[in-house]
């Protein structure tokens, strides 16, 4: 099966299932609240969010779950907080059939905010 060349966050978004569309807004929800600047790209095939020219995390849907891969050291901050969510080194999924853990999102994605500007700032003071 090819993969679809998606243009855009809507056209992906609204490529999948409808139990996962709102899941897939939820997290570009959280995004765009908490850094209304990033911008949406597709990279990868998935939607993502680059920030200061770099990607913050990507996003996406699949069979049986919803993934956020929002860097190795973010998934390895959280895996306490974590542990009833299957996880790999830069990915947390999401099984369509729990609760969607929209404060956890959250809180990932303002560690990976933070970390990403220390980045920058540490590269900017060298």
């Amino acid at each position: 099966m090819d993969k679809i060349a998606y243009q855009s966050i809507d056209q992906y978004i609204e490529s999948q299932d409808f139990d996962k569309q709102g899941r897939l807004q939820e997290i570009r929800k959280i995004v765009k609240q908490l850094l209304p600047d990033a911008v949406e790209v597709i990279s990868y095939h998935m939607p993502a969010f680059k920030w200061k020219g770099k990607i913050l995390a990507y996003f996406g849907a699949f069979k049986e779950h919803i993934s956020l891969f929002p860097h190795a050291s973010c998934i390895e901050a959280f895996q306490d907080q974590s542990k009833e969510y299957a996880m790999s080194k830069g990915t947390i999924q999401f099984p369509m059939n729990k609760a969607f853990p929209k404060e956890l999102i959250r809180e990932m994605i303002q560690y990976r905010i933070q970390e990403m500007d220390f980045q920058i700032k540490v590269k900017k003071s060298k």
